[in-house]
């Protein structure tokens, strides 16, 4: 017994280390930037819109606009005059105020905007640039199956879906992942509130989360299904662990306002780390280690899949039943 758990933790220790450092080859982004210029834009404006413009609002908020304000409206009685006797407690609460009423109006004007829209337009230029990367992938994996040049080069993503069917099919998926990631959210951040466990509890969900997040693209352009998703993922945890820990590393110590805008530096590289990831060829080289025994699976999105396939199948439910309203009125 304690040599089968001997080898089963070696191999979770080798996977874990293995997408770790698949997740750190951020290299891999100048190889599909010098392939495809439509992506090193889009990588470009991700750092531009993220990097310069918001998290640069908020260095010039608590590098200029603070100090500024505490200048002028000082929490110091000493700071107004040597004849202001120390005991103007409602003054300086005045000032407090004001101060406080200041930079929230900066937040709501600026900043609030400025998340929202940056988390919008980014999420949009994701997936160009997953699917750059992607298109990038194929090219190379045809040029050396064909060295000579014959093969055609894929120049578009075609969907494999085709028909109304497909359609559906292809819709319900993308709304099934959305509502899995967002229950899993959920998930982690009320495990974050639990005593003594929460917060290691939290960085390891949170590393599952990213390191899901990461695939999905590639994965979607794959036409690889959600169940088989999940099925690699319970099934090899250990690797997407590694493979999240740089993401959730690189947000865990920073306030939601500054982890967010961080994250979405970051994120497009560790896309483009995912996409270049030959993961289940990875995974099957460290599974020789185990021999001829089976995995051990933990069951990361038991809860959420459960959750988020009973809201899908109720939304779609209901939606036939208006459909057939309709009609028979």
């Amino acid at each position: 017994m304690i040599d089968v758990l001997r080898v089963l933790s070696k191999h979770a220790f080798f996977l874990w280390l293995s997408g770790f450092r698949e997740a750190c080859s951020l290299h891999r982004a100048f190889f599909f930037c010098k392939r495809s210029r439509k992506l090193a834009i889009r990588t470009g404006q991700c750092f531009i819109l993220n990097g310069l413009i918001f998290l640069g609002s908020i260095l010039l908020l608590n590098s200029v606009i603070k100090p500024i304000l505490f200048s002028i409206l000082p929490h110091d009685c000493r700071q107004l005059s040597s004849s202001v006797p120390c005991d103007f407690q409602r003054t300086l609460k005045l000032y407090a105020f004001l101060r406080s009423l200041l930079i929230e109006i900066f937040y709501v004007l600026w900043f609030y905007p400025l998340y929202l829209f940056s988390f919008i337009i980014s999420s949009l230029w994701y997936n160009d640039i997953a699917q750059q990367a992607f298109l990038v992938m194929e090219d190379t994996s045809h040029a050396k199956e064909h060295p000579s040049g014959s093969s055609t080069s894929t120049t578009a993503f075609v969907d494999k879906r085709e028909g109304f069917e497909g359609f559906v099919i292809g819709l319900a998926e993308q709304i099934y992942s959305v509502l899995l990631l967002i229950f899993f959210f959920i998930e982690v951040s009320l495990v974050g509130l639990l005593p003594y466990i929460g917060v290691p509890a939290k960085f390891i969900l949170l590393s599952w989360m990213y390191s899901y997040y990461c695939f999905e693209y590639k994965w979607n352009l794959a036409d690889f299904g959600c169940k088989e998703r999940l099925e690699l993922f319970h099934t090899n945890w250990a690797f997407f662990a590694g493979f999240g820990s740089p993401c959730a590393l690189a947000i865990f110590f920073f306030s939601p306002l500054v982890s967010g805008g961080v994250m979405a530096i970051l994120f497009p590289l560790f896309v483009l780390s995912a996409t270049g990831t030959q993961e289940r060829q990875l995974i099957l080289s460290h599974g020789k280690m185990m021999g001829s025994r089976e995995p051990v699976k933990i069951p990361v999105f038991y809860a959420v899949d459960i959750l988020a396939t009973w809201t899908l199948r109720h939304f779609f439910s209901a939606t036939s039943h208006g459909k057939s309203d309709d009609k028979a009125h």
